[in-house]
C-alpha cells in the first residue's frame, strides 16, 4: 500500500500569524492532530502539531499571543505519494515523527499520520465491528 492510499487529503492549512489558540480551535474542529503552515517569508511550508502547542502550554506561555510562526517546525521530513507505508513509517520512526506532510510536485497533496498507516495495517479494518457492553 502506498502513502497516497493511506494519507488525508483534506488538509487544515493555516498562517504563521494565526494564534496557538486559534491553532488549537481549528485542529480540534477538524479532528485533526497537525496543520501546514504556509510562510513565504520564513521558507515556505512547515508544520504545527498538538505536540507544539501542548509544549507552549506547558511552559506557561499564552495561546492567545503565541503565534504559529513561533513554534512551527520547518526543517519538515516530506514524503511522496509513491512513498510505501513501510518507508513512511520508517521515516517517521527515525524522525520521532507522528505526521509526514505529502508533496506531489511541490505542491501539498496531504498529510499521512501514524494513526493513518496503523489503520491501514491493522486487522481489525477486516472484521466487522465488535459489540459493545450493554448493547
Amino acid at each position: 500500500m502506498l502513502v497516497r492510499d493511506a494519507m488525508s487529503t483534506v488538509i487544515l492549512v493555516l498562517g504563521p500569524a494565526h494564534t496557538l489558540r486559534e491553532a488549537a480551535t481549528l485542529m480540534s474542529a477538524r479532528r485533526v492532530g497537525a496543520a501546514v503552515i504556509l510562510d513565504p517569508d520564513a521558507g515556505g511550508i512547515g508544520i504545527l502539531t498538538e505536540r507544539d502547542i501542548l509544549n507552549s502550554v506547558g511552559l506557561g506561555q499564552n495561546p492567545d499571543t503565541e503565534r504559529a510562526h513561533a513554534h512551527t517546525t520547518t526543517d519538515v521530513v516530506f514524503a511522496a505519494p509513491t512513498w510505501t507505508l513501510e518507508e513512511a513509517a520508517d521515516a517517521m520512526t527515525h524522525g520521532g515523527l507522528r505526521h509526514l506532510i505529502v508533496l506531489d510536485r511541490g505542491e501539498v497533496a496531504g498529510i499521512v499520520s501514524v494513526r493513518d498507516i496503523i489503520r491501514c495495517w491493522s486487522p481489525a479494518r477486516e472484521r466487522a465491528p465488535l459489540a459493545r457492553a450493554g448493547t
